[in-house]
């Protein structure tokens, strides 16, 4: 069995020190590994990334997380994942990690995503350029989940993003936004690779559960939804999530 703590949205500023830090020192009481599914911060900037590595940084389990559109807000995406990677938090961006956990392996591929709405109601790249560079971007950033998951070397594999693969997951949030909260291209990069579990942020006002059009179990971790310090998930030897109190 192997244990995965997961929260997303956490927004750490000065003002928010502390808030998660007591809750991770005995994370491993709970799992074997926590994973950021992005906006760690508010506005992206430097001092903001310092203000998350004190809170997540050398915990007793390996810390993997990915951006979100907060940690871009600044403009310095790069700059501000060196500083968490440096502090020995791994960030991913069309890559991978693997985590042993006795016998067992857990691949985490991860990527940022984009938006571009849900199947039957979902932007296209046709028309004016910026249109078509906004359902391009999402589309690049998909097919880099796709090939990172199929790269796993693992008997687990769990797809990382901070925007929504699909609808049910956003549902509580104003429809007009689910354009901008997630994409159906994320859902078919899970789909077309053997994926376990599959865990985003970004829908404050969104739902817990959720699948992939093929079963593939999808949970918004966002920390508003889950309101707590985060939540916890298992992967059992049939590799079927079942959630465990946080």
């Amino acid at each position: 069995m192997i244990r995965i703590a997961a929260v997303g949205d956490v927004h750490m500023d000065r003002g928010a020190r502390g808030a998660f830090r007591p809750a991770m020192e005995r994370i491993d009481e709970h799992a074997d590994v926590l994973l950021l599914a992005g906006d760690l911060s508010n506005y992206g900037t430097i001092e903001e990334a310092r203000e998350v590595v004190e809170e997540f940084r050398d915990l007793p389990v390996p810390v993997i997380g990915v951006l979100g559109n907060h940690d871009h807000q600044d403009a310095r995406p790069e700059e501000f994942a060196t500083v968490l990677r440096d502090a020995g938090i791994q960030v991913l961006e069309g890559d991978t990690a693997v985590v042993s956990v006795g016998e067992q392996r857990l691949g985490v591929a991860g990527v940022k995503g984009f938006g571009g709405g849900f199947a039957g109601r979902c932007g296209s790249a046709f028309g004016e350029r910026e249109m078509k560079a906004f359902i391009d971007h999402s589309r690049v950033l998909a097919e880099s989940l796709e090939h990172a998951l199929h790269a796993l070397d693992a008997e687990y594999r769990l797809a990382l993003t901070h925007y929504a693969p699909v609808p049910d997951t956003v549902r509580g949030e104003p429809p007009e936004l689910y354009p901008f909260l997630g994409s159906h291209m994320l859902a078919d990069a899970i789909d077309a690779a053997e994926v376990d579990l599959a865990l985003h942020g970004h829908a404050h006002y969104g739902t817990e559960r959720g699948a992939t059009p093929r079963g593939v179990p999808v949970r918004n971790v966002a920390r508003p939804v889950l309101g707590s310090a985060f939540a916890v998930y298992r992967l059992d030897r049939e590799g079927e999530p079942l959630d465990i109190s946080s």
